[in-house]
């Protein structure tokens, strides 16, 4: 044992766990047994892993002190002092009274290592089963598990954020309230700046040139949702802020996409215009109001304009990069152009290639050459006389058989010819369906209908837990000198998992369901066997290796 950068605090001989005789170390960080006369450390637990301590109460034969880790697990100590029970009682007291001024001083570490694991396995349900199916039955140790199977779930957690999308209406989320002072409050979160950044990049662009240089986060969305870029009525030749010369690139840009028009032929956005019914309508006079028309119009306008930033928002960089690389390489359609690509998208819409029949079914298909129908039809009847037939006759069939097989496999690969017309295949589907004309005696019953659901889903989390080790122990091939004490603790693994799991669920599927014991558990144990089989073979070589 190395105790060059551990102190001992705590020494202990003549203590058996799980009859094997050896010394109890208490060290700054952890608690230790090691087995007597040997310099290994058979049993390790840090301060962190364990929740309390018992012991054996008075009178009992054996004096004893269990430890109980937060996995669940638990070492019980035998304290056997030779010079009698007082002398045993008075070695666990000592380690007990220790242990309960080093425990309090992990606990503030352990319960926030201890909440975010919890809230791991409380938001993931496979991990969860797989804690309780490794861990729970001793087949990997709570910190294998949690350095080993556990790392994808808790890089996800280390990942940014799934990207969210853009609502046409977030603005409309933000409501201001009431500071008490006569004053409006804004409450915006970090999707709503993420949306607005995306909808607008003019005000991306402000704040990078902005904060925190020149203005405070605080500061900057104050004056966001002061200024007239954000309110629906504003003009810029009235206002002076940070943000008016936003409004006239957003409208330049807006320019540009009316001018770049739509990639689909059936929308025409040149044709949006506002037309009245008749000269006056809507107002009390022969002129209309100005006022009134500038408003809806400004209204209008915003909201064409906003509907379109949020659409490109939406769009991927890479496919909004290429549409911008194939405006540029290709040039204006002709008219003629235009009205065969609406076409070729009206097609598209209304089409469906499933549905539709060839020349050559509506001319009669293609028929089989059958000699006799009634045994195509029917199969072979249990009345009916076996025919003999003689070797050449025989061979004039196979010949025959694969001339027309040669011909099916030539009209598979063609589109323009089918085997069999829709029609036909249907009344076929419905003749050997359940119930049809040809399957008037079957019985239906699936292998969902006869394995019971707690039984499929205790097959489900085997399968998951069986892969997770297998794909560890994959992992470490082609083996290397650092791998090679992975194999055999994870070849280890798997023989306590097919001891603890699969063989107690076999035994149970035989009490229960017998004629479905064999075929639920094949494929979990033909996996095990070829992982058995590598290791073997890998074992063999390796020590002819050393021989």
């Amino acid at each position: 044992m190395s105790t060059s950068s551990e102190d001992v605090l705590l020494q202990v001989p003549n203590v058996r766990y799980k009859k094997g005789d050896g010394t109890l170390f208490l060290m700054d960080q952890r608690l230790i047994w090691m087995v007597e006369n040997r310099d290994t450390v058979a049993v390790s637990h840090p301060y962190a892993d364990i929740k309390s301590q018992k012991i054996s109460p008075e009178g009992k034969a054996k004096v004893q002190l269990q430890v109980v880790l937060h996995s669940g697990v638990s070492s019980t100590f035998h304290f056997t002092n030779k010079n009698g029970i007082q002398t045993q009682i008075a070695d666990r007291d000592r380690v007990k009274e220790m242990l309960q001024t080093l425990l309090p001083k992990f606990k503030r570490k352990v319960d926030k290592e201890l909440e975010e694991k919890n809230r791991l396995l409380s938001t993931n349900p496979t991990l969860l089963q797989l804690y309780k199916d490794l861990v729970m039955t001793e087949v990997v140790s709570s910190e294998e598990f949690w350095s080993q199977h556990a790392v994808k779930y808790t890089q996800k957690r280390k990942q940014q954020p799934q990207e969210i999308g853009v609502s046409g209406a977030f603005l409309a989320d933000i409501k201001p309230q009431t500071d008490g002072c006569n004053g409006l409050k804004y409450n915006i979160t970090a999707d709503i700046i993420e949306c607005i950044f995306k909808t607008y990049p003019v005000v991306k662009k402000k704040y990078i040139e902005n904060v925190p240089s020149k203005l405070t986060e605080a500061q900057f969305w104050t004056k966001f949702f002061q200024s007239h870029y954000f309110h629906r009525d504003r003009k810029y030749a009235e206002s002076k802020d940070l943000f008016t010369d936003c409004g006239k690139i957003d409208d330049q840009e807006m320019k540009k996409d009316i001018q770049n028009g739509v990639k689909d032929p059936l929308v025409n956005l040149t044709e949006f215009e506002d037309k009245s019914l008749d000269e006056g309508y809507g107002t009390n006079s022969d002129k209309p109001s100005g006022n009134v028309g500038t408003v809806s119009q400004a209204m209008i306008k915003r909201f064409n304009q906003h509907s379109i930033m949020v659409l490109k928002a939406t769009k991927s960089k890479p496919a909004a990069q290429a549409n911008e690389n194939q405006k540029s390489e290709t040039s204006n359609d002709t008219q003629a152009e235009g009205h065969i690509n609406k076409k070729q998208k009206i097609l598209e819409k209304i089409t469906y290639d499933d549905l539709e029949s060839n020349e050559s079914e509506q001319n009669g298909g293609i028929h089989l050459s059958l000699s006799k129908v009634e045994r195509y039809l029917h199969g072979p009847m249990p009345d009916s006389v076996t025919e003999h037939i003689n070797q050449n006759q025989a061979a004039h069939i196979m010949r025959n058989v694969l001339q027309e097989t040669r011909q099916w496999q030539s009209r598979l690969h063609n589109p323009n010819h089918a085997l069999v017309t829709p029609s036909a295949a249907i009344v076929a589907l419905g003749e050997l369906s359940p119930g049809g004309a040809l399957m008037k005696g079957f019985q239906e019953q699936s292998l969902a209908q006869l394995v019971p659901s707690d039984i499929e889903q205790e097959v489900r989390n085997l399968y998951l837990a069986l892969c997770e080790l297998l794909g560890h122990f994959w992992k470490c091939f082609p083996p290397n000198p650092q791998s090679d004490q992975k194999i055999v603790k994870m070849h280890e693994a798997l023989q306590r998992f097919q001891s603890a799991k699969l063989k107690p669920f076999e035994d149970k599927l035989i009490r229960e369901l017998t004629p479905l014991s064999q075929y639920l558990t094949k494929h979990l144990n033909q996996l095990l066997n070829a992982a058995y089989q590598k290791f073997n073979n890998w074992h063999k070589i390796r020590a002819n290796l050393r021989a």
